[in-house]
């Protein structure tokens, strides 16, 4: 699959909208339309790599330091401290991590802009 054709290539080129609640200039993080719970989050590399694991070392680095800082944005916004995580892949041949909300958490999970708001007011 090249750029043009990846949904997520297109997401990070503002070709399709998306709930962001992180973006910097290597990576980018918006709400996931079929979420688990509210606030179910992709965080992607902006550059297209088809699996996680074919960053460098230092890009990975980076990549868990932007998660780990979304997830604990999470736990505040969605009152929680248990945060899930999932790195498969197959779903969409792009780079991605999942964080979200265990399904205990209260809240509606198409509430895509309210959510996305909560998690963006908790970002440090």
């Amino acid at each position: 699959m090249d750029n043009q054709s990846c949904i997520f290539c297109k997401i990070v080129g503002k070709v399709i909208p998306s709930d962001i609640v992180y973006e910097d200039k290597d990576f980018l993080a918006f709400l996931d339309i079929n979420s688990e719970s509210p606030g179910h989050t992709q965080v992607i590399p902006k550059k297209h790599y088809r699996w996680v694991w074919d960053l460098s070392p230092k890009e990975i680095g980076e990549y868990f330091k932007v998660t780990q800082k979304i997830a604990l944005a999470q736990k505040k916004a969605f009152n929680t401290d248990w945060i899930l995580s999932k790195i498969i892949g197959d779903e969409v041949p792009h780079a991605h991590i999942w964080i979200f909300p265990n399904d205990k958490v209260k809240g509606d999970r198409k509430d895509f802009s309210g959510n996305a708001e909560k998690i963006r007011k908790n970002l440090k």
